[in-house]
């Protein structure tokens, strides 16, 4: 006997069978996306961005040296370390904005051709991070890491005290911007506002500027690092209703 087979039912069920799978994921998802804007609206996107100028910055050191053995490595990279730190204290830095905790060693080999690798030493390795809270200070702590041992200079963030200030001040011109943008656009195709429908909102980070820029033009090295502004920006996007 031969069976006839409605395709509409096998087209739900393969389609169920798909959907429990996962791989119509991105259709059921666009669908559901769809379903609930089928209603008259308007999509705004508000931006802003607001400078300051930097008066602090988070720099991470390290210091990396190979010895003949992981102890002698360990107390190398050690003598360095709170050296430093020593000199970090006398320009004023609060033990609390210090962070010196990690210590990694390591074997390090020479591998002839053809031949079984030899044990050369051991590699330690410490990093820092500091938070110099008086940006005047930063060159002459930069020279206090390097004459104590300290021989890698990983990273320089610049930051801003009023950071936190800045991106509220952003945040709330960003809001401006997306109604201001949402009444124009309503008011030139002659319709009107009916509410928000759905705001979505990113943390964004802050942009660092170039940390230092040298100035052929001056002679005095200090006064050759010039620092950028710290540039916070914002987005917020919403949906509106339209009457």
């Amino acid at each position: 006997m031969t069976q006839l087979i409605n395709v509409n039912t096998l087209r739900k069920t393969l389609l169920s069978t798909l959907i429990a799978s996962g791989l119509v994921f991105g259709l059921t998802t666009n669908t559901a996306i769809a379903a609930s804007y089928d209603f008259p609206h308007l999509e705004t996107v508000g931006t802003s961005q607001v400078k300051v100028a930097p008066d602090m910055a988070e720099i991470s050191v390290q210091v990396s040296l190979t010895k003949d053995n992981a102890k002698e490595a360990k107390t190398a990279v050690d003598k360095a370390v709170v050296k430093f730190i020593k000199r970090l204290k006398q320009a004023g830095v609060s033990k609390q904005d210090i962070q010196s905790a990690n210590l990694h060693i390591q074997p390090q080999y020479h591998y002839p051709s053809n031949q079984p690798k030899e044990l050369t030493g051991y590699s330690a390795s410490r990093q820092l991070t500091v938070s110099v809270k008086e940006l005047v200070k930063l060159n002459d702590i930069l020279d206090s890491a390097l004459e104590e041992g300290i021989n890698r200079v990983q990273n320089i963030a610049l930051k801003s005290s009023d950071e936190t200030q800045a991106i509220e001040q952003a945040r709330q011109a960003a809001i401006k911007d997306a109604k201001q943008k949402a009444h124009a656009l309503a008011q030139g195709f002659d319709r009107e506002l009916d509410g928000v429908w759905e705001i979505r909102y990113l943390t964004q980070h802050p942009v660092q500027p170039v940390m230092m820029r040298m100035s052929a033009m001056q002679s005095d090295m200090a006064e050759s690092y010039q620092y950028g502004e710290v540039s916070v920006e914002e987005r917020v996007e919403v949906i509106y209703r339209l009457k």
